[in-house]
């Protein structure tokens, strides 16, 4: 099993650049991976309830805000004026935790280390399926 840890210095070297960047090439590059780590695992359900609203993925310590929408293909970059349904908002360092499965979303959720705002009942479809699933990197 490999492990890639996290370098604490890497938002903070990553932030200057990203900044400048369009939210368009983050968002498609998220959406990429999603389309390969995630996507094989949906199951047909899950899949179905998560399609169609707009996800916006906020990774604090980079300043990077992500809209994220899945349909039929898969997941897509979502337009910046369609309005998330959804917001989930951490620091670079949890979403890897989550990635990795070395914590789960209640855990940082009560830590104050993930937030979730807006549509209650997407966010705990989302989350009952990741928990479902598992990691998606190991």
């Amino acid at each position: 099993m490999l492990r890639l840890p996290l370098p604490a210095e890497l938002p903070l070297r990553l932030r200057p650049l990203l900044r400048r960047l369009p939210m368009q090439p983050p968002s498609q590059a998220l959406a990429l991976a999603l389309n390969r780590l995630l996507l094989p695992k949906l199951p047909p359900d899950a899949r179905a309830l998560l399609s169609g609203p707009a996800v916006r993925v906020d990774v604090n310590d980079l300043g990077l805000s992500l809209r994220l929408r899945l349909d039929a293909r898969g997941f897509h970059a979502a337009h910046a004026e369609a309005p998330p349904a959804l917001r989930i908002a951490a620091d670079l360092a949890s979403y890897w935790r989550l990635l990795r499965g070395s914590d789960d979303a209640d855990r940082l959720f009560f830590e104050r280390a993930l937030v979730m705002e807006g549509d209650t009942e997407l966010g705990l479809v989302l989350k009952n399926t990741l928990d479902a699933i598992g990691p998606l990197w190991r």
